[in-house]
């Protein structure tokens, strides 16, 4: 099962039509499951709902192989944790879904040192989505000691 998640705050309804789209020819043979948010766009071709409260959106998430959403770090460090599959598409300002492109940032930056996968437009969605079948995260490792250099380095600079 691949969970769709969008965040709680915002519809993102250019990826959820995508994903739809994506389904019906593409993915037949599985099975879909999102949480939308507020959105224009209804998804015909699998099972969704606006919200889920936090037991259920873990339980989607946990039983999923893989996971697709917006590039949003919650999610994204939900996936790190989990070991879990994770392609993200980014919300974009110049679609009025965001107010700046962070996100698209992130994405970049993830998806080069092999923790997700990414999509930038709707075009990308159908190869990403072959790949998400047999992508391996990369392991995420925590860095005590860089962070703390870094605040210290970031310190030793304030005057």
């Amino acid at each position: 099962m691949i969970f769709l998640t969008v965040g709680t705050q915002l519809g993102f309804d250019r990826l959820v039509k995508a994903v739809d789209n994506v389904a019906l020819g593409f993915l037949p043979d599985t099975q879909i499951f999102a949480q939308i948010s507020t959105t224009n766009y209804k998804p015909k071709n699998f099972e969704f709902v606006p919200n889920l409260d936090k037991h259920q959106f873990d339980e989607h998430f946990q039983n999923a192989s893989a996971v697709i959403s917006h590039a949003g770090m919650g999610t994204i460090l939900l996936a790190m944790q989990n070991r879990k599959p994770l392609l993200v598409m980014p919300r974009l300002s110049r679609f009025g879904e965001a107010v700046n492109d962070h996100q698209f940032e992130i994405a970049k930056e993830l998806e080069q040192t092999g923790y997700l996968l990414a999509a930038y437009d709707e075009h990308q969605l159908i190869e990403k989505i072959k790949l998400l079948k047999t992508f391996v995260p990369k392991p995420r490792k925590n860095s005590p000691q860089l962070v703390k250099n870094r605040i210290l380095t970031f310190l030793s600079n304030i005057q």
